[in-house]
């Protein structure tokens, strides 16, 4: 007994413990144990692509998309940015959808920024849109803005329809880098 008693001394404080059977909650990481065998990649969206639309940023007047400056609500669809007849989220309905069924190739994902919070849309509009087979996220239009850039960056068939916010907004929105 005196002899294992012994051993325990001649380990490392943390070590000790361990054989011992206490719980050890001292251990620290060193770059080596970890991070050294981790590979970390980014990749750089190329926002200047021009097959691809990218939202740099909005104003309570409206957005700038690829460099274009859109004032009041838009439809961002994969090739092109249209005038888009709302004037809220109210004005959201069967009819003011009909533009993005339309669409060939037929688009994946419709992004709805209803403004400053986000707002909820008639059942039966979002059920239509589901039936075409386009599925229709409704956010608040800072997120919506961040969630089209990620869904055309993920080379995904995605279009939106934004209103601005009526809040005060910098105008700039960050793009990944």
């Amino acid at each position: 007994m005196a002899m294992a008693v012994a051993a325990l001394r001649l380990l490392r404080p943390a070590a000790r413990r361990a054989a011992s059977g206490a719980p050890c909650r001292a251990h620290r990481l060193t770059p080596a144990d970890d991070e050294l065998y981790q590979r970390t990649r980014v990749t750089v969206l190329e926002p200047e692509s021009p097959n691809i639309m990218f939202i740099e940023g909005y104003t309570s007047r409206g957005f700038t998309v690829s460099g274009d400056l859109v004032v009041g609500p838009c439809a961002i669809l994969p090739r092109a940015i249209l005038q888009w007849n709302v004037g809220s989220y109210k004005d959201i309905t069967h009819d003011s959808l009909s533009l993005f069924r339309l669409l060939e190739p037929r688009i994946e994902i419709l992004v709805l920024g209803t403004g400053d919070r986000v707002e909820r849309l008639h059942p039966a509009v979002l059920k239509q849109m589901r039936v075409c087979g386009i599925a229709v996220e409704v956010q608040d239009t800072p997120n919506a803005c961040a969630t089209f850039n990620f869904l055309t960056s993920e080379k995904r068939m995605a279009a939106a329809g934004l209103i601005p916010p009526r809040g005060t907004y910098t105008g700039a929105l960050p793009l990944p880098a």
